[in-house]
């Protein structure tokens, strides 16, 4: 019998009873048990729960203080106010603030034991960038301070790799004194008023960061120490933030690990509206979102899907093509550390070949995967009048400069992101930038931009600036003069161990995995116009 129903869409909602959470008794019914560890025992399962729905930025409320022994500590009279150990770390556990001088000596005023004032009134930096600089121009410059919050940390040292050769922060061990001591800092930092806008340099684009309106991912996500996929999420979240605003962001995130450490019930560590479709189907569910938006009036918003290699390249991919050709208004960011994490380490077409991984183990028969890796970017370059970045979190300007113009751009836009996995591909916990930034020096993942609004012929809209050498093969390190090739970057990462042998030489899936890489950066000279 067909049977037709003549109801509209307003009606159907009108018709849903919608329960809206009520934050403060979810936070102190529900996370207070899963803090205290009395949840299993005595929490009651309720309708919110049946629903998997988790309020914003519970993650603020959760404490890492127990994950690692050791602590960052801060070096005010080293630091430059370059903003990158506050960028790189993955778990908004590091921040900084700028704050006029005569406030902050008001403020300090306040803190009645001499010895805590003195401690913390030695966290504010003068540096040439917010003071100096600033009082030269007649401005008034501002003293710069970095806090560490130490629920937040997990003792990951990124913060103290990405500080290089300043020396601004060191890791020392935890004890009850100046643990007591970080969480007073802590709390002062908190309690100052914002960053004034004068001290945020739009041109530095690391200084979004200083801003409340860009720090919209707030930590206790229980991803795995430094991981490099979290770094990527909050400063995608910082460069949109800072632009449109939280509340005109809506993530769609595709199965993976992105959405097990965010999610990890009670624990939510995005201000934003978000949804977790499964691995496959994302963009067909941002289709579903944008339209409903747009009917709405809403074509402002922006809408950002999240997914790794695994759901945009492999079994995704034919639902993120079809996305790109429809030419909706949606954004994509993929996290690309060439392994399924998420279940174990399989390795996905965006390992590349010789990976030592589960499904491609490196045997005395086959060594590791056989295929080559799958390049997502030069594939989504061929679909019509869609924006495509290959870009790192090492390359901060690059990926800013990435967002914002996806953000920017009238249509379909992907960012694919190189983001390092320590456990799968065998680094330390402090290792993300490096190896970052060492995947597109060796040309492993050269970083680009492809914009259709540049001019008619590709190599007017494919821009390689950000890579070394770019009209040479490979890049050479200016002290040794020896080439940083693929087999540098194996040569540091234990995914590919087992492909040198006692003496150090490289095997020669090695060597012909250096010949498809190079294949690859002659492959986008080309289209670049360079060669």
């Amino acid at each position: 019998m067909d049977q037709r129903i003549d109801v509209s869409v307003e009606e159907l909602i009108e018709d849903i009873e919608i329960n809206v959470v009520d934050i403060e008794d979810f936070n102190e019914r529900v996370v207070r048990a899963y803090n205290d560890g009395t949840a299993e025992k005595g929490l009651a399962a309720d309708d919110q729960l049946a629903r998997s729905i988790i309020p914003a930025a519970t993650g603020a409320l959760r404490d890492f203080s127990y994950i690692a022994p050791d602590i960052p500590e801060f070096i005010a009279e080293n630091c430059v106010g370059c903003m990158d150990c506050v960028t790189e770390c993955p778990d908004t556990a590091i921040l900084g603030k700028v704050a006029e001088p005569a406030i902050l000596d008001e403020r300090l005023t306040g803190i009645p034991d001499e010895e805590t004032r003195t401690s913390i009134g030695a966290q504010w930096a003068i540096t040439n960038k917010y003071h100096t600089v600033l009082e030269k121009k007649g401005q008034g410059g501002g003293k710069f301070g970095i806090f560490i919050d130490p629920t937040k940390c997990k003792g990951c040292a990124e913060c103290v790799d990405a500080c290089g050769d300043h020396n601004a922060l060191k890791m020392i061990p935890k004890n009850d004194k100046n643990m007591a001591w970080y969480k007073t800092a802590f709390q002062f930092y908190r309690s100052m008023p914002e960053t004034p806008k004068k001290f945020i340099n739009e041109k530095a684009l690391a200084d979004m960061m200083l801003a409340e309106r860009s720090l919209l991912y707030v930590g206790g996500a229980g991803s795995c120490m430094g991981c490099g996929e979290a770094t990527a999420l909050r400063m995608m979240l910082a460069a949109t933030g800072f632009v449109y605003g939280k509340e005109n962001i809506g993530i769609v995130a595709a199965t993976g690990c992105n959405t097990v450490y965010t999610s990890t019930y009670p624990y939510n560590p995005y201000q934003v509206a978000w949804t977790n479709s499964l691995f496959e189907n994302a963009p067909a569910v941002a289709m579903g979102v944008r339209a409903r938006w747009d009917v709405q009036g809403w074509q402002s918003k922006r809408l950002w899907i999240i997914g790794g290699d695994g759901a945009m390249n492999d079994i995704g991919f034919q639902s993120l093509s079809r996305m790109l050709a429809a030419g909706c208004d949606i954004k994509v960011i993929v996290l690309d550390t060439q392994v399924y994490s998420n279940t174990g380490g399989q390795t996905s077409t965006s390992s590349f070949k010789g990976q030592d991984a589960k499904m491609s183990f490196h045997g005395t028969v086959i060594h590791g995967k056989k295929e080559n890796r799958k390049e997502l970017g030069n594939i989504c370059m061929m679909h019509k009048d869609v924006y495509v970045a290959q870009t790192t979190c090492a390359h901060v300007n690059h990926f800013y400069k990435a967002i914002m113009e996806a953000n920017a751009y009238p249509g379909p836009a992907i960012v694919n992101v190189f983001t390092t996995c320590q456990p799968e591909h065998g680094v330390g916990d402090n290792m993300a930038e490096h190896q970052a930034k060492l995947a597109a020096d060796s040309r492993s993942f050269p970083i680009f931009i492809y914009d259709p609004r540049k001019g008619p012929q590709f190599k007017q809209r494919l821009s390689l600036a950000g890579n070394p050498n770019v009209k040479e093969d490979w890049y050479v390190h200016p002290k040794t003069g020896e080439p940083i090739d693929f087999i540098t970057f194996a040569r540091s990462e234990g995914r590919f161990a087992k492909h040198f042998d006692r003496e150090g030489n490289p095997s020669a899936t090695l060597i012909a995995t250096k010949q498809e890489r190079l294949e690859n950066w002659h492959l986008l000279q080309e289209l670049a116009g360079i060669k």
